[in-house]
């Protein structure tokens, strides 16, 4: 089951982090030196996609730019000499041709976002990556789950999972637990899925995060599917549709998640990814402590 494409939905409006993305796309706030969407193409790329789908709205021609090149910026460090600088932005640009921009209109939900790459994606399955939910790990989460979508049948989809304080599973899309794969002790068949469920209620504590595998099946079902949660088209609803028709597998992939649309999140995600970095990591460190200190 050959993953070629990633769809990228961003044309939220980042109001969780308001006023920080009244001007700029939540996608392009920065984890320290790098803006959000960047890494997960990272991500989408370490897996091995080969072309990037970006759903976008008002406000976020800046994404468009990020991936382009921008030849006054190439003219001037090449006349700098700043050779470091200039390999570094070709190594997250992607190559002519692998990146595609599409609209959405009207905020009508993830799983409307997800439509609107119906013509782009085709008849393939395909990814489907939240932006601004980071996952701290090598491999990354979809290198994860694309390393058992290649073993399993041509027409499976995978939801990546994660556990959830049990008295929080209303405010998220929970999945049902089934079989154990055989093979891979980190996935599992999902025998139901329901879209924030009333307390009390969830079938389980594992949420489904911002991470999928699909198959092409889905967007017939979110071409008429009605609104869900909070009056959007939910994409849990239309993959609860699509599990009549085909198997889903969940997957508890191997690393941190950070939400980095909630204000301490992205706090979070700066902290844990800086400590990563062995240019900065002692001295932020050592900031940390005096800090905590006082």
């Amino acid at each position: 089951m050959k993953i070629r494409k990633a769809v990228f939905p961003v044309a939220g409006l980042g109001t969780r982090v308001l006023p920080a993305t009244k001007a700029m796309p939540k996608e392009m706030l920065t984890i320290v030196d790098r803006p959000l969407i960047q890494y997960v193409v990272d991500e989408a790329r370490e897996a091995g996609i080969e072309h990037f789908i970006f759903v976008t709205g008002r406000n976020k021609g800046v994404i468009e730019d990020h991936f382009d090149r921008m030849f006054e910026l190439d003219e001037t460090l090449k006349g700098r000499n700043k050779t470091a600088e200039m390999e570094q932005l070709a190594r997250f640009q992607p190559g002519a041709g692998e990146t595609s921009f599409t609209r959405q209109q009207a905020p009508l939900g993830l799983g409307h976002a997800v439509w609107c790459a119906r013509e782009i994606v085709g008849n393939e399955p395909f990814a489907v990556v939240l932006p601004d939910e980071l996952v701290l790990n090598a491999p990354g989460a979809l290198k994860q789950m694309v390393d058992i979508a290649q073993s399993l049948d041509a027409k499976s989809n995978l939801v990546a999972v994660e556990e959830v304080p049990v008295e929080l599973t209303h405010q998220y899309g929970i999945c049902s637990v089934g079989d154990r794969h055989p093979t891979h002790a980190n996935a599992f068949t999902v025998n139901g899925m329901v879209e924030k469920p009333p307390k009390g209620t969830a079938p389980s504590n594992l949420s489904i995060t911002g991470r999928y595998i699909l198959q092409p099946e889905i967007f017939k079902i979110l071409e008429t599917q009605e609104r869900g949660a909070g009056g959007e088209i939910q994409l849990t609803d239309a993959m609860i549709g699509l599990a009549k028709q085909q198997p889903f597998f969940g997957v508890k992939f191997e690393g941190e998640r950070h939400d980095c649309g909630s204000k301490a999140g992205f706090l979070r995600a700066n902290i844990a990814y800086g400590l990563q970095r062995p240019d900065l990591s002692e001295g932020l460190r050592a900031d940390m402590l005096r800090y905590l200190g006082k």
